[in-house]
């Protein structure tokens, strides 16, 4: 595929957040000599909690995920898990990426992390590439794949001994509750709210019982799939499996629908908007809604709950990432906006819960 294809493409490393190129190549070079010189080191500039690089070599290309830099919310960002994430998932769910080589030896770049093959394809950020040019049924498509893998993932037999073990059996729906509470509480900085009331309606509305136990992704939107560059409605991988565990699947769908920002939105809740779920002819949420019903053959009650709380949940994300920066322990410059982000993800709750 012609790399200006590519809608994600690296770029140079920004400052504070460089590797070394020569250590990481020389731990490679023992799992696969074949790989040679130390690599070209480029950064991606999406995601916004751990980092992730793009290693060049001249034969292929790379793709290392770390930890972001100083200090960091006590279990997250847990490289090592996510990539046994990946290798329990492969010969089940085929559309992960494949782990070369995983790194606990902190003298190699003074922190964990793993290598992993680069799925080649189209990663949509905020809009549509105007190459190749998406029609309303192509939208509509892409939609429907969008929906078909999620169900396709909640349906992966979570039995099998490597992915059993990452969930804490029933009671998933309580511990985010608790957990996601707890960790916005110790986030919150001065010039953000405090979700007070919304804390309150979500614990007064909160399901007494999961729906299912289901292998859940936690972070499933689009622009952590992969498309076929060549038929780009077609779905090819799904990357970004940090927050992977066993638990309610209803409680996934309400994650995808916090992003999933439409036409008809608010104008400053449109302003947040990061994939281009606005598009002629793609769903809106009720019809996404619908679709997983569809495919799935759950019946969701109580969906206000999952959607709010799936923009509570956000907005703790994005304080977490905001209160780094604010500490000087995060580089990107975007990330100075986070707080404002929060903000809207507030008023966004409220709004939902008073219609």
């Amino acid at each position: 595929m012609p790399e200006s294809a590519h809608t994600d493409d690296a770029a140079t490393v920004r400052p504070g957040e460089e590797l070394d190129a020569a250590s990481v190549g020389r731990f490679l070079g023992v799992h696969d000599p074949r790989l040679g010189a130390p690599p070209d080191v480029l950064q991606f500039a999406g995601g916004a909690s751990n980092l992730t690089y793009l290693l060049r070599y001249p034969a292929r290309d790379l793709v290392l995920r770390r930890p972001p830099f100083g200090h960091r919310a006590r279990s997250a960002h847990d490289v090592v898990r996510e990539a046994r994430v990946l290798e329990a998932l492969g010969p089940v769910f085929p559309l992960v990426p494949r782990v070369v080589a995983v790194c606990t030896e902190p003298s190699v770049i003074g922190a964990d992390f793993f290598v992993m093959e680069r799925i080649p394809g189209i990663i949509l950020r905020r809009d549509l590439p105007p190459e190749p040019a998406f029609t309303e049924d192509d939208a509509r498509r892409l939609c429907e794949n969008f929906v078909d893998t999620l169900v396709r993932l909640h349906a992966v037999d979570v039995e099998i001994p490597a992915l059993k073990e990452l969930g804490r059996g029933e009671g998933y729906v309580h511990r985010q509750f608790d957990g996601w509470t707890a960790r916005y509480r110790r986030a919150r900085t001065a010039d953000v709210g405090d979700f007070a009331d919304v804390i309150s309606w979500l614990a007064e509305r909160r399901p007494s019982v999961d729906a299912a136990a289901c292998l859940i992704h936690n972070d499933f939107r689009f622009d952590n799939v992969v498309l076929d560059p060549d038929r780009p409605t077609e779905i090819v991988g799904v990357l970004d499996w940090e927050m992977a565990t066993v638990g309610d699947p209803l409680m996934d769908l309400g994650n995808s629908l916090a992003y999933w920002i439409e036409a008809g939105d608010d104008p400053v809740f449109r302003r947040l908007r990061r994939q281009p779920t606005n598009a002629p002819g793609m769903m809106t949420r009720a019809e996404l809604v619908q679709a997983y019903e569809a495919r799935s053959g759950r019946t969701i009650r109580n969906l206000a709950f999952y959607e709010v709380f799936g923009l509570f949940r956000l907005a703790g994300i994005a304080q977490q990432i905001y209160r780094r920066y604010s500490e000087g322990n995060a580089a990107n410059p975007a990330f100075a906006a986070f707080g404002d982000i929060v903000r809207v993800l507030e008023a966004r709750c409220r709004s939902m819960i008073e219609a």
